[in-house]
């Protein structure tokens, strides 16, 4: 059986597989491209900051080894991977005006923005688990969630993102692109190539379809029930101090769920059924998917996480920060 790309002695060379894309996403004006970048480039140190700190200070913190904290960490750890697989290409982009980026970088890019953001969805779904045994099993949370449990969590989720992520790049080296498309993000998505395609997409694209649905969605899904659950217990509580109390624990968490999740589902609404959308709406929607939870996250958990806020501010102030860091961190 022919490769689909395959080309025949005497035939037209335009129909070989294609090389490289062009990457889109920015408009990039010559006179304020440099200027843009600057924002850009600021951000990303931010996420770096932030989430390195959150790193050291867990690993610093005896009192922070602990399973709760054993997933902030990896949820720290994916928020970095998720930010060093999209910036650079989107920094190049602004600082070089390079739009290129061969076949190959290509889909390296996409596995690793997808694996990345698949960890940090199996992430959001286990802290749910933790937030879920906290409050409605508290007798029973030191012997479920153990620190050998949480690492064994953690390797399952790296190796379940590893193997269903795999195959997306190995299925689009099979298929024909016979022209250097332009993709519509600054980097490379799967949705985004896979439409450039010249050759029979179903294989690859109900693939996609099924590592979207049995990772991203179904992990959703299982944080809903947990919160279902979660909510069921609050409300059976006597007093409303003691509602509010468990809710507080679990704050943190919804913001990393709303920020993770909402742009996830709106991004792929639009690529389904917003086949008339502006490219600024892909655009800005995407960015937002995969750019604010590495920055807001660090900044969320620690602030409310007491002992992080602490650490990170005597670290600043040494000696005269710590009354100051009692009153910011309550």
């Amino acid at each position: 059986m022919e490769h689909p790309c395959f080309t025949p002695v005497g035939t037209n060379s335009s129909q070989s597989r294609t090389l490289s894309f062009s990457l889109g996403g920015f408009p990039v004006w010559e006179t304020a491209r440099m200027w843009s970048a600057i924002p850009l480039c600021s951000v990303y140190l931010l996420a770096l900051l932030g989430n390195l700190t959150v790193l050291s200070v867990i690993k610093a913190e005896r009192s922070l080894h602990a399973p709760m904290y054993l997933l902030l960490a990896a949820l720290a750890v994916a928020d970095l991977g998720l930010s060093t697989s999209t910036f650079p290409t989107m920094l190049r982009l602004l600082w070089l005006g390079a739009r290129e980026i061969s076949f190959g970088a290509c889909l390296a890019q996409m596995f690793f923005i997808h694996a990345f953001a698949d960890v940090e969805s199996a992430v959001i779904l286990a802290m749910a688990f933790d937030c879920y045994v906290a409050i409605c099993h508290p007798l029973r949370y030191p012997s479920i969630l153990t620190s050998s449990v949480t690492a064994k969590i953690c390797v399952a989720i790296v190796v379940r993102s590893t193997l269903v992520q795999f195959p997306l790049p190995v299925l689009l080296t099979r298929l024909c692109f016979t022209k250097v498309s332009e993709l519509s993000h600054p980097y490379c998505l799967h949705p985004d190539i896979i439409k450039h395609a010249g050759s029979d997409t179903r294989i690859s694209s109900t693939y996609g379809l099924f590592v979207l649905l049995s990772t991203l969605v179904l992990d959703l899904i299982f944080v809903l029930l947990s919160y279902f659950l979660i909510l069921k217990t609050i409300l059976n509580t006597v007093t409303w101090r003691e509602r509010l109390k468990a809710l507080n624990t679990c704050i943190s968490h919804i913001c990393a769920v709303l920020v993770f999740f909402i742009p996830m589902i709106c991004l792929s609404m639009m690529h389904q059924f917003g086949k008339h959308m502006s490219p600024q709406a892909y655009t800005f929607t995407a960015n937002l998917h995969f750019l604010a939870p590495p920055i807001l996250n660090p900044i969320v958990y620690s602030v409310k996480t007491k002992t992080i806020c602490r650490r990170i501010l005597r670290m600043l102030c040494q000696g005269g920060g710590r009354k100051s860091g009692v009153a910011i961190c309550q």
